[in-house]
């Protein structure tokens, strides 16, 4: 952090604010309802200054598909961040409120993308606020730029690439959801539950209190006490994609590089009747209402 505080204006970096909320209304019997929002407002309140605001349920979205929050197309992708002043040579410090959810989205997609001039700042804008660090009300103008994808597709999983995993009994599937929503006790869409064979390693255990990465080892232990194998391949889900690909870049930081995103998670797998979904209501908690930030 004191890092970017000395380097955030350097023409040859870009800060991205990603900042946004998944809005989690309870609706009774474990069952919940999910609304996507960016955090717009917030950014233009007070931002690090010369960054750039990404709305993460707009801008790096495919409007096209019926499955919520499914990363943008190349050309929509490059469209935004080429806009955002990111090109091959860009430096890009990708900001959230605290915890990394939406941050480590972007950190993902630019990946996927073959951007890998990326990092995630530790603790977000709430640690950089709260450190006395500078800020700005003004949004950047940042210069556009020619951004040009080049996908890695093996960075992204669909259902079928996570059935076949099923089907051959291999491969490591990880639920990066909480304890409860895995179990089915609390469920989004038609149905609760987790994918068959799937570990569950919450994101939220690889996080501090205050809203840092945990160490690299304590996030081994983490991972090792949730059956994982950091030698092998990972895929991981969510709701929608977006959680899971915090697991993922705190696994990165522990070791994993063999890793992928199921994008549809459980947005898709949990609609389709013709994929196999199992649980135990065993660690049923009454759910709260609860509006949560990266």
């Amino acid at each position: 952090m004191d890092w970017l505080r000395d380097h955030h204006l350097e023409p040859a970096l870009q800060v991205l604010d990603i900042r946004g909320y998944v809005h989690a209304d309870n609706l009774g019997g474990g069952r919940q309802r999910a609304t996507y929002t960016g955090a717009r407002d917030e950014f233009e309140a007070a931002h690090i200054p010369g960054s750039v605001f990404i709305d993460w349920t707009r801008d790096i979205v495919d409007s096209e598909t019926d499955v919520p929050a499914q990363i943008a197309d190349p050309e929509q992708f490059a469209a935004r961040l080429g806009a955002s002043g990111v090109d091959a040579g860009t430096d890009v410090v990708v900001v959230d409120h605290a915890g990394g959810h939406f941050a480590t989205r972007l950190w993902w997609a630019l990946r996927y993308y073959g951007h890998d001039r990326v990092a995630v700042l530790d603790g977000g804008f709430t640690r950089w606020r709260e450190a006395g660090y500078p800020t700005a009300a003004d949004e950047a103008t940042a210069s556009s730029k020619t951004f040009v994808p080049a996908v890695r597709p093996e960075l992204v999983s669909d259902a079928d690439d996570v059935l076949a995993l099923i089907h051959a009994g291999r491969g490591q599937i990880v639920d990066a959801r909480d304890r409860e929503t895995f179990a089915g006790a609390v469920q989004r869409g038609s149905r609760g539950g987790h994918v068959p064979g799937s570990l569950n390693l919450p994101a939220k255990d690889l996080i501090g209190d205050d809203g840092s990465w945990k160490s690299p080892e304590a996030i081994r232990e983490a991972a090792r006490a949730s059956g994982l194998d950091l030698d092998a391949p990972v895929t991981a889900y969510c709701n929608g994609g977006v959680t899971a690909t915090a697991v993922l870049f705190g696994l990165h930081r522990a070791g994993l590089r063999d890793f992928s995103n199921y994008d549809g998670s459980w947005n898709e797998w949990g609609e389709r009747d013709d994929l196999p979904a199992e649980g135990n209501r065993d660690l049923w908690r009454e759910p709260r209402s609860e509006t949560r930030h990266s």
